[in-house]
């Protein structure tokens, strides 16, 4: 079985998030070739500054939707294989937004990518803007996965996860020991929005549930907070902070990995 360390060895890997533009079937659309002429220079520019993996979401696709339309999912299959095989150094993974585990492991198995994210895995939660409960069946997916022969498609899983309100009373220690029970290669903390960090308290409290399991950042890291939340966690998933506009920055990009690489010295 691949574990993380088999795909990211190197310590404090970075992953950055390449935000698609809205995907057909969004009357903001500008076509699919379009979305991969875009995904295929943020990639571009992910490896030349150093990072370790590129993590793909259906971003400008607004508004979220609970599960994947088919038209997505065919879309994100497209991408994500124009990805996986222009890569030479970074491992390529894939999140279908809001809450389709099931269909970011059907891109994956299709694509060849080798992992994926998701929001919701072990943790009751609800947002009402999207219908109230989140469903969570951490079961499900991995037998899921299974079936169609994904097995050493990484779970990257969140645990209370941002944007969405916890229905049990339970602390970031517990849901990464849940997460890890139910074989998630990582657990993810975010803070309570986009490019918001988690606090360095929150990050240890995870760490201490986690066992052997890494804990990822899963927004806000910037040179700014790096040192100190990458000194506890194990990497970090970046998207917005490596930004210029709407595009990847090279040199953003290689002025994170550095602070990174520096820690792990």
């Amino acid at each position: 079985m691949t574990h993380f360390r088999d795909l990211f060895p190197r310590p404090k890997p970075i992953i950055g998030v390449i935000h698609l533009p809205a995907l057909p079937g969004y009357p903001q659309s500008r076509g699919i070739d379009h979305a991969v002429e875009k995904a295929l220079a943020d990639l571009a520019a992910l490896e030349a500054g150093g990072a370790d993996g590129v993590l793909v979401e259906n971003e400008d696709d607004r508004p979220h939707v609970v599960l994947s339309a088919p038209e997505t999912t065919a879309a994100m299959t497209r991408i994500t294989r124009e990805l996986v095989m222009a890569a030479r150094r970074c491992v390529i993974g894939v999140e279908i937004l809001l809450n389709d585990p099931a269909a970011s492991l059907a891109v994956a198995r299709a694509s060849g990518a080798k992992f994926i994210r998701t929001d919701y895995f072990v943790d009751p939660m609800e947002r009402p803007e999207h219908g109230g409960a989140m469903h969570i069946d951490p079961e499900g997916v991995m037998a899921y996965r299974a079936r169609i022969g994904a097995e050493d498609v990484l779970v990257l899983a969140d645990i209370q996860v941002k944007y969405a309100r916890m229905t049990v009373a339970r602390g970031l220690d517990e849901s990464a020991r849940l997460a890890r029970e139910h074989h998630a290669a990582a657990a993810i903390v975010s803070g309570n929005a986009t490019a918001e960090p988690p606090r360095a308290a929150e990050v240890a409290l995870a760490k201490r549930g986690a066992g052997a399991m890494p804990i990822l950042l899963g927004s806000g890291t910037d040179l700014g907070n790096a040192a100190e939340l990458l000194s506890i966690a194990d990497g970090a998933i970046v998207g917005t902070s490596l930004k210029q506009g709407d595009y990847i920055s090279l040199d953003k990009v290689k002025a994170l990995v550095a602070a990174a690489r520096s820690l792990a010295r």
